[in-house]
Protein backbone atom coordinates (compact mmCIF):
# COMPACT_ATOMS: atom_id res chain seq x y z
CA UNK A 1 0.00 0.00 0.00
CA UNK A 2 0.98 3.69 -0.28
CA UNK A 3 2.35 6.03 2.55
CA UNK A 4 -0.67 7.75 4.16
CA UNK A 5 -1.57 10.25 6.86
CA UNK A 6 -5.31 9.71 8.38
CA UNK A 7 -7.30 12.93 9.77
CA UNK A 8 -11.00 13.27 10.97
CA UNK A 9 -11.44 15.57 13.70
CA UNK A 10 -15.03 15.40 13.61
CA UNK A 11 -16.69 14.37 16.58
CA UNK A 12 -19.44 11.45 15.84
CA UNK A 13 -22.34 11.73 18.34
CA UNK A 14 -24.37 8.80 17.01
CA UNK A 15 -27.66 6.87 18.77
CA UNK A 16 -31.74 7.96 20.03
CA UNK A 17 -32.33 11.29 21.60
CA UNK A 18 -28.68 12.60 21.01
CA UNK A 19 -30.02 16.06 19.57
CA UNK A 20 -29.97 16.56 23.22
CA UNK A 21 -26.52 17.00 22.56
CA UNK A 22 -26.61 20.47 21.13
CA UNK A 23 -26.81 21.74 24.41
CA UNK A 24 -23.39 20.62 25.02
CA UNK A 25 -21.66 21.40 21.62
CA UNK A 26 -23.46 24.75 20.59
CA UNK A 27 -22.25 27.15 23.29
CA UNK A 28 -18.34 26.24 22.45
CA UNK A 29 -18.37 27.95 19.58
CA UNK A 30 -20.67 31.05 19.71
CA UNK A 31 -24.45 32.21 20.56
CA UNK A 32 -24.80 33.50 17.06
CA UNK A 33 -26.09 30.39 15.17
CA UNK A 34 -27.12 30.05 11.15
CA UNK A 35 -30.13 27.27 11.20
CA UNK A 36 -29.82 25.85 8.03
CA UNK A 37 -32.21 23.33 6.07
CA UNK A 38 -34.06 22.57 3.39
CA UNK A 39 -37.30 21.68 2.01
CA UNK A 40 -39.27 21.92 5.32
CA UNK A 41 -39.32 18.29 6.24
CA UNK A 42 -37.50 18.92 9.35
CA UNK A 43 -41.02 20.76 10.51
CA UNK A 44 -43.15 18.26 9.63
CA UNK A 45 -41.28 15.38 11.68
CA UNK A 46 -40.87 18.07 14.69
CA UNK A 47 -37.10 17.85 14.51
CA UNK A 48 -37.34 21.44 13.55
CA UNK A 49 -38.86 21.87 17.39
CA UNK A 50 -36.68 20.01 19.18
CA UNK A 51 -33.86 22.09 17.62
CA UNK A 52 -34.79 25.26 18.29
CA UNK A 53 -35.87 24.26 21.62
CA UNK A 54 -32.22 23.24 22.60
CA UNK A 55 -30.82 26.09 21.10
CA UNK A 56 -33.41 28.45 22.89
CA UNK A 57 -32.65 26.61 26.33
CA UNK A 58 -28.61 27.89 25.60
CA UNK A 59 -29.59 31.53 24.71
CA UNK A 60 -28.71 31.25 21.20
CA UNK A 61 -29.55 34.12 18.48
CA UNK A 62 -31.24 31.95 15.97
CA UNK A 63 -31.15 33.22 12.36
CA UNK A 64 -31.94 30.73 9.35
CA UNK A 65 -31.63 29.66 5.88
CA UNK A 66 -33.93 27.47 4.18
CA UNK A 67 -34.99 26.27 1.08
CA UNK A 68 -31.62 24.16 0.39
CA UNK A 69 -32.15 21.98 -2.86
CA UNK A 70 -31.45 18.70 -3.10
CA UNK A 71 -28.08 19.89 -5.46
CA UNK A 72 -27.12 23.20 -3.10
CA UNK A 73 -26.87 26.10 -5.76
CA UNK A 74 -24.33 28.60 -6.05
CA UNK A 75 -27.50 31.03 -5.28
CA UNK A 76 -28.40 29.26 -2.00
CA UNK A 77 -24.25 29.55 -1.00
CA UNK A 78 -24.31 33.27 -1.45
CA UNK A 79 -27.67 34.10 0.50
CA UNK A 80 -26.33 31.88 3.54
CA UNK A 81 -22.70 33.97 3.01
CA UNK A 82 -24.80 37.58 3.11
CA UNK A 83 -26.81 36.09 6.66
CA UNK A 84 -23.59 35.22 8.13
CA UNK A 85 -21.44 38.49 7.45
CA UNK A 86 -24.42 41.20 7.74
CA UNK A 87 -25.26 39.36 11.53
CA UNK A 88 -21.81 38.24 12.54
CA UNK A 89 -22.48 35.07 13.05
CA UNK A 90 -20.10 32.83 15.23
CA UNK A 91 -21.23 28.56 14.21
CA UNK A 92 -24.04 27.03 11.84
CA UNK A 93 -26.12 24.26 12.28
CA UNK A 94 -26.33 21.99 9.24
CA UNK A 95 -30.08 20.09 9.95
CA UNK A 96 -30.81 17.63 7.04
CA UNK A 97 -29.51 15.27 5.02
CA UNK A 98 -25.56 15.67 2.88
CA UNK A 99 -26.98 18.65 -0.02
CA UNK A 100 -27.48 21.08 3.64
CA UNK A 101 -24.66 19.92 4.64
CA UNK A 102 -22.77 20.81 1.15
CA UNK A 103 -24.50 24.49 1.00
CA UNK A 104 -23.24 24.85 4.89
CA UNK A 105 -19.42 23.97 4.30
CA UNK A 106 -19.61 26.12 1.59
CA UNK A 107 -21.11 29.49 3.35
CA UNK A 108 -19.27 28.42 6.31
CA UNK A 109 -15.39 29.28 4.05
CA UNK A 110 -17.30 31.61 2.18
CA UNK A 111 -18.53 34.53 5.23
CA UNK A 112 -14.48 34.81 5.85
CA UNK A 113 -13.46 35.55 2.19
CA UNK A 114 -13.79 38.83 0.37
CA UNK A 115 -14.23 36.85 -2.99
CA UNK A 116 -17.20 35.08 -4.72
CA UNK A 117 -16.80 31.42 -2.96
CA UNK A 118 -16.90 30.34 -6.47
CA UNK A 119 -13.30 30.41 -6.34
CA UNK A 120 -12.84 27.99 -3.47
CA UNK A 121 -15.82 25.75 -5.23
CA UNK A 122 -13.56 26.04 -8.71
CA UNK A 123 -9.85 25.63 -6.64
CA UNK A 124 -8.85 28.86 -8.10
CA UNK A 125 -8.41 30.30 -4.08
CA UNK A 126 -8.29 28.17 -1.56
CA UNK A 127 -9.50 29.01 2.00
CA UNK A 128 -7.40 29.80 5.39
CA UNK A 129 -10.23 30.10 7.30
CA UNK A 130 -13.62 28.94 8.22
CA UNK A 131 -16.71 29.89 10.09
CA UNK A 132 -17.44 26.83 12.87
CA UNK A 133 -20.45 23.91 12.16
CA UNK A 134 -21.95 21.20 13.40
CA UNK A 135 -24.42 19.19 11.76
CA UNK A 136 -27.69 17.17 13.01
CA UNK A 137 -28.01 14.66 10.00
CA UNK A 138 -31.47 12.97 8.77
CA UNK A 139 -30.75 11.16 5.87
CA UNK A 140 -28.51 8.22 5.42
CA UNK A 141 -26.34 8.86 1.88
CA UNK A 142 -23.94 11.19 1.30
CA UNK A 143 -21.32 10.95 4.49
CA UNK A 144 -20.98 14.75 4.47
CA UNK A 145 -21.40 14.40 7.50
CA UNK A 146 -18.43 13.28 8.54
CA UNK A 147 -15.79 14.32 5.70
CA UNK A 148 -14.62 18.16 4.71
CA UNK A 149 -16.07 17.10 0.90
CA UNK A 150 -18.89 19.13 -0.45
CA UNK A 151 -20.45 19.44 -4.42
CA UNK A 152 -22.06 23.13 -5.35
CA UNK A 153 -23.91 23.61 -8.50
CA UNK A 154 -23.55 26.62 -10.36
CA UNK A 155 -27.42 26.61 -12.33
CA UNK A 156 -26.78 29.88 -14.20
CA UNK A 157 -23.82 28.12 -15.85
CA UNK A 158 -24.89 24.57 -15.28
CA UNK A 159 -21.49 23.20 -13.56
CA UNK A 160 -21.51 21.51 -10.99
CA UNK A 161 -18.29 20.39 -9.07
CA UNK A 162 -16.94 18.54 -6.13
CA UNK A 163 -14.44 20.31 -3.80
CA UNK A 164 -12.96 20.50 -0.14
CA UNK A 165 -10.95 21.78 2.71
CA UNK A 166 -9.48 20.64 5.97
CA UNK A 167 -11.32 23.89 7.31
CA UNK A 168 -14.64 21.72 6.16
CA UNK A 169 -14.64 19.61 8.49
CA UNK A 170 -17.51 19.45 10.96
CA UNK A 171 -16.91 20.59 14.59
CA UNK A 172 -19.29 17.63 15.26
CA UNK A 173 -22.20 15.44 13.55
CA UNK A 174 -25.35 13.95 15.22
CA UNK A 175 -26.75 11.00 14.00
CA UNK A 176 -30.44 9.63 15.50
CA UNK A 177 -31.64 6.91 13.37
CA UNK A 178 -35.17 8.42 14.17
CA UNK A 179 -34.52 10.95 12.24
CA UNK A 180 -34.50 9.27 9.12
CA UNK A 181 -37.47 7.47 9.48
CA UNK A 182 -39.79 10.16 7.63
CA UNK A 183 -37.50 9.66 4.70
CA UNK A 184 -39.63 7.73 2.14
CA UNK A 185 -38.90 4.82 0.58
CA UNK A 186 -37.30 6.42 -2.84
CA UNK A 187 -34.99 8.52 -0.90
CA UNK A 188 -34.07 5.59 1.08
CA UNK A 189 -32.89 3.83 -1.89
CA UNK A 190 -30.80 6.73 -3.54
CA UNK A 191 -28.98 6.67 -0.04
CA UNK A 192 -27.99 3.26 -0.47
CA UNK A 193 -27.17 3.52 -3.89
CA UNK A 194 -25.01 7.02 -2.87
CA UNK A 195 -23.23 5.05 -0.35
CA UNK A 196 -22.49 1.97 -2.43
CA UNK A 197 -21.08 4.10 -5.54
CA UNK A 198 -18.95 5.89 -2.70
CA UNK A 199 -17.65 2.12 -1.69
CA UNK A 200 -17.10 1.33 -5.62
CA UNK A 201 -14.98 4.31 -6.34
CA UNK A 202 -13.10 3.62 -3.46
CA UNK A 203 -12.73 -0.14 -4.30
CA UNK A 204 -10.99 0.44 -7.86
CA UNK A 205 -7.44 0.94 -7.83
CA UNK A 206 -4.29 -0.82 -8.67
CA UNK A 207 -2.56 -0.18 -5.64
CA UNK A 208 -1.00 -4.01 -4.12
CA UNK A 209 -1.47 -5.21 -1.11
CA UNK A 210 -4.80 -3.69 0.81
CA UNK A 211 -6.98 -7.17 1.69
CA UNK A 212 -7.77 -4.95 4.83
CA UNK A 213 -9.21 -1.98 3.11
CA UNK A 214 -10.47 -4.39 0.51
CA UNK A 215 -12.31 -6.59 3.45
CA UNK A 216 -13.71 -2.95 4.43
CA UNK A 217 -15.27 -2.18 1.51
CA UNK A 218 -16.71 -5.73 0.58
CA UNK A 219 -18.44 -6.02 4.18
CA UNK A 220 -20.02 -2.82 4.28
CA UNK A 221 -20.99 -3.61 0.56
CA UNK A 222 -22.31 -6.69 1.68
CA UNK A 223 -24.45 -5.07 4.56
CA UNK A 224 -26.07 -2.37 2.31
CA UNK A 225 -27.04 -5.45 0.10
CA UNK A 226 -28.19 -7.49 2.99
CA UNK A 227 -30.29 -4.74 4.84
CA UNK A 228 -31.39 -3.01 1.52
CA UNK A 229 -34.47 -5.42 0.87
CA UNK A 230 -35.27 -5.10 4.52
CA UNK A 231 -35.45 -1.71 5.23
CA UNK A 232 -37.68 -0.78 2.48
CA UNK A 233 -39.88 -2.79 3.56
CA UNK A 234 -39.91 -1.68 7.45
CA UNK A 235 -38.81 2.19 6.97
CA UNK A 236 -39.54 2.72 10.62
CA UNK A 237 -37.73 -0.36 11.37
CA UNK A 238 -34.60 1.25 14.23
CA UNK A 239 -32.08 -1.59 13.47
CA UNK A 240 -32.44 -1.29 9.82
CA UNK A 241 -32.12 2.28 9.83
CA UNK A 242 -29.41 2.45 12.34
CA UNK A 243 -27.41 -0.28 9.87
CA UNK A 244 -27.47 2.29 7.17
CA UNK A 245 -26.77 5.42 9.21
CA UNK A 246 -23.69 4.05 10.26
CA UNK A 247 -22.49 2.37 6.79
CA UNK A 248 -23.31 5.98 5.18
CA UNK A 249 -21.09 7.35 7.41
CA UNK A 250 -18.02 4.86 7.51
CA UNK A 251 -18.80 4.49 3.47
CA UNK A 252 -17.25 8.23 2.79
CA UNK A 253 -14.92 9.37 6.32
CA UNK A 254 -11.89 8.31 4.72
CA UNK A 255 -11.13 4.96 6.51
CA UNK A 256 -11.95 3.20 3.73
CA UNK A 257 -9.23 4.47 1.36
CA UNK A 258 -6.21 4.31 3.74
CA UNK A 259 -2.65 3.58 1.58
CA UNK A 260 -4.47 4.41 -1.68
CA UNK A 261 -6.50 6.65 -4.12
CA UNK A 262 -9.83 5.70 -5.54
CA UNK A 263 -11.28 6.36 -8.84
CA UNK A 264 -14.26 8.69 -8.89
CA UNK A 265 -14.48 9.06 -12.06
CA UNK A 266 -18.22 8.10 -12.26
CA UNK A 267 -19.10 10.64 -9.69
CA UNK A 268 -17.43 13.60 -12.07
CA UNK A 269 -19.57 12.08 -15.28
CA UNK A 270 -22.72 12.11 -12.91
CA UNK A 271 -22.04 15.40 -11.69
CA UNK A 272 -21.90 17.25 -15.19
CA UNK A 273 -25.14 14.96 -16.14
CA UNK A 274 -27.46 16.61 -13.04
CA UNK A 275 -25.59 19.82 -13.64
CA UNK A 276 -27.87 19.81 -16.93
CA UNK A 277 -30.55 17.72 -15.98
CA UNK A 278 -30.66 18.59 -12.51
CA UNK A 279 -31.30 15.12 -11.70
CA UNK A 280 -30.81 13.26 -8.25
CA UNK A 281 -27.10 12.38 -7.52
CA UNK A 282 -27.50 8.91 -6.43
CA UNK A 283 -30.15 8.26 -9.09
CA UNK A 284 -27.92 9.09 -12.06
CA UNK A 285 -24.88 6.95 -10.65
CA UNK A 286 -27.01 4.13 -10.29
CA UNK A 287 -27.41 4.53 -14.48
CA UNK A 288 -23.91 5.41 -14.94
CA UNK A 289 -21.64 2.85 -12.48
CA UNK A 290 -22.59 -0.21 -13.99
CA UNK A 291 -21.83 1.26 -17.65
CA UNK A 292 -18.69 2.62 -16.24
CA UNK A 293 -17.45 -0.58 -15.06
CA UNK A 294 -18.07 -2.36 -18.38
CA UNK A 295 -16.18 0.22 -20.15
CA UNK A 296 -12.88 0.00 -18.00
CA UNK A 297 -13.46 -3.62 -17.36
CA UNK A 298 -9.91 -4.82 -19.56
CA UNK A 299 -8.42 -2.50 -16.86
CA UNK A 300 -8.01 -4.60 -14.14
CA UNK A 301 -9.94 -7.21 -14.83
CA UNK A 302 -8.84 -9.34 -11.41
CA UNK A 303 -10.68 -6.34 -9.51
CA UNK A 304 -14.35 -6.78 -10.97
CA UNK A 305 -13.89 -11.16 -10.48
CA UNK A 306 -12.83 -10.30 -6.83
CA UNK A 307 -16.13 -7.90 -6.39
CA UNK A 308 -18.29 -10.37 -8.44
CA UNK A 309 -16.84 -13.31 -6.05
CA UNK A 310 -16.86 -11.57 -2.86
CA UNK A 311 -19.69 -9.44 -2.86
CA UNK A 312 -22.47 -10.83 -5.33
CA UNK A 313 -21.37 -14.57 -4.64
CA UNK A 314 -21.05 -14.98 -8.33
CA UNK A 315 -19.61 -18.90 -8.69
CA UNK A 316 -16.61 -18.87 -10.72
CA UNK A 317 -16.84 -22.83 -11.88
CA UNK A 318 -16.20 -23.58 -15.20
CA UNK A 319 -16.08 -19.41 -16.15
CA UNK A 320 -13.53 -17.10 -17.65
CA UNK A 321 -12.57 -14.12 -15.95
CA UNK A 322 -14.45 -11.79 -18.15
CA UNK A 323 -17.71 -13.62 -17.91
CA UNK A 324 -17.39 -13.78 -13.91
CA UNK A 325 -16.37 -9.95 -13.84
CA UNK A 326 -19.99 -9.48 -16.16
CA UNK A 327 -22.28 -11.50 -13.64
CA UNK A 328 -20.52 -9.76 -11.02
CA UNK A 329 -21.62 -6.47 -12.90
CA UNK A 330 -25.55 -7.43 -14.09
CA UNK A 331 -26.16 -9.02 -10.30
CA UNK A 332 -25.62 -5.37 -9.11
CA UNK A 333 -27.77 -4.34 -11.53
CA UNK A 334 -29.66 -6.62 -10.74
CA UNK A 335 -29.56 -5.16 -6.87
CA UNK A 336 -30.46 -1.67 -7.62
CA UNK A 337 -33.28 -2.06 -10.12
CA UNK A 338 -34.92 -4.74 -7.69
CA UNK A 339 -34.62 -2.20 -4.52
CA UNK A 340 -36.21 0.59 -7.39
CA UNK A 341 -32.68 2.57 -8.65
CA UNK A 342 -33.35 3.79 -12.02
CA UNK A 343 -30.83 1.94 -14.98
CA UNK A 344 -31.60 4.47 -18.08
CA UNK A 345 -31.18 7.70 -18.45
CA UNK A 346 -34.39 7.52 -20.15
CA UNK A 347 -36.02 6.94 -17.01
CA UNK A 348 -35.36 10.92 -16.47
CA UNK A 349 -36.85 11.86 -19.83
CA UNK A 350 -32.83 12.29 -20.86
CA UNK A 351 -31.94 11.68 -24.49
CA UNK A 352 -29.41 12.06 -26.76
CA UNK A 353 -29.61 15.47 -27.56
CA UNK A 354 -26.86 16.40 -24.88
CA UNK A 355 -24.29 13.74 -24.56
CA UNK A 356 -21.65 16.44 -26.06
CA UNK A 357 -22.82 18.94 -23.62
CA UNK A 358 -22.95 16.78 -20.77
CA UNK A 359 -19.41 15.14 -22.50
CA UNK A 360 -17.54 18.70 -22.79
CA UNK A 361 -18.64 19.48 -18.95
CA UNK A 362 -17.06 16.35 -17.65
CA UNK A 363 -14.18 16.88 -19.40
CA UNK A 364 -13.58 20.51 -18.65
CA UNK A 365 -10.76 20.27 -16.45
CA UNK A 366 -9.14 17.01 -18.64
CA UNK A 367 -8.60 13.91 -18.52
CA UNK A 368 -10.05 12.38 -15.20
CA UNK A 369 -10.31 8.95 -13.16
CA UNK A 370 -7.87 7.52 -11.30
CA UNK A 371 -8.51 3.69 -11.91
CA UNK A 372 -8.14 4.94 -15.70
CA UNK A 373 -7.78 8.23 -16.99
CA UNK A 374 -10.89 8.81 -19.07
CA UNK A 375 -11.27 11.63 -22.69
CA UNK A 376 -14.11 12.66 -23.89
CA UNK A 377 -14.26 9.50 -26.12
CA UNK A 378 -14.78 7.40 -23.13
CA UNK A 379 -17.03 9.91 -21.69
CA UNK A 380 -19.48 10.02 -24.79
CA UNK A 381 -19.23 5.97 -25.20
CA UNK A 382 -20.23 5.71 -21.24
CA UNK A 383 -23.01 8.47 -21.41
CA UNK A 384 -24.69 6.44 -24.74
CA UNK A 385 -24.32 2.93 -23.05
CA UNK A 386 -26.47 4.38 -20.05
CA UNK A 387 -29.25 5.94 -22.21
Amino acid sequence: MENFTYYNPTKLIFGKGQVAQLEKEVPNYGKKVLLVYGGGSIKRNGLYDEVVKVLAENDSQIYELSGVEPNPRLSTVHRGIEICKAENIEFILAVGGGSVIDCTKAIAVGAKYDGDVWDIVTKKHFPTEALPFGTVLTLAATGSEMNSGSVITNWETKEKYGWGSPLTFPKFSILDPVNTFTVPKDQTVYGMVDMMTHVFEQYFHHTKNTPLQDRFCESLLKTVIETAPKLIEDLDNYELRETILYSGTIALNGQLQMGYRGDWASHNIEHAVSAVYDIPHAGGLAILFPNWMKHNLDENIARFVQLATNVFDVDPSGKDDRSIALEGISKLREFWSSIGAPSRLQDYNIDGENIELMADKAMINGEFGNFKKLNKEDVTAILTASL
